[in-house]
C-alpha cells in the first residue's frame, strides 16, 4: 500500500467516526431536546464544523481519493468522492442552508432527513476505508 493510500484509508476512517458519532450520539441527543433548543444547538454545530482542521480532512480527503481513483483504487475512491464529498455537497449542506432560513417547524424533517443520509455518509466511507485498504 502506497503512502497515498495509507492517508487516503486513514482519512475516510476518520470521516467515518465523524459521521458514526453524530448518527449515534450527537442527533439522537438533539432528537431529545425541544425543537427550538435542538434547532439552535444544531445551527452552532454547523458554524463550528466548518473550521481549518475539519476543511482540511474534508477537502484533503476527496482531493487523495479522486487521486486514489486515477490509481486504479476506483471503488474505493468513489466511495469517499460521491459517497461522502458530493452527497454532503449535495444534500447535507443544503439542508443545513435550510435549517439556518427556516423556523422550528422544519426542525423534525430535518432531524429525520439529514440524519438518514448522514448514516450514507458514514456507511460510505466505511466501505471506502476498507476497500482502499484492499486496493479497490
Amino acid at each position: 500500500m502506497g503512502t497515498i493510500t495509507l492517508i487516503a484509508a486513514t482519512l475516510t476512517g476518520l470521516m467515518a467516526g465523524l459521521f458514526f458519532a453524530f448518527s449515534v450520539a450527537v442527533m439522537p441527543g438533539l432528537a431529545d431536546l425541544p425543537a427550538d433548543q435542538a434547532r439552535a444547538a444544531m445551527r452552532r454545530i454547523n458554524a463550528r464544523i466548518q473550521n481549518p482542521v475539519f476543511l482540511l480532512v474534508f477537502l484533503g480527503t476527496a482531493v487523495l481519493c479522486a487521486i486514489e481513483v486515477f490509481q486504479g483504487r476506483i471503488v474505493g475512491g468513489l466511495l469517499y468522492v460521491i459517497g461522502s464529498f458530493l452527497l454532503t455537497m449535495v444534500v447535507n449542506v443544503p439542508m443545513n442552508n435550510r435549517l439556518e432560513r427556516t423556523d422550528d417547524a422544519y426542525w423534525p424533517t430535518y432531524l429525520r432527513t439529514w440524519t438518514l443520509w448522514n448514516h450514507v455518509r458514514g456507511l460510505a466511507c466505511l466501505a471506502s476505508t476498507i476497500t482502499l485498504m484492499l486496493g479497490f
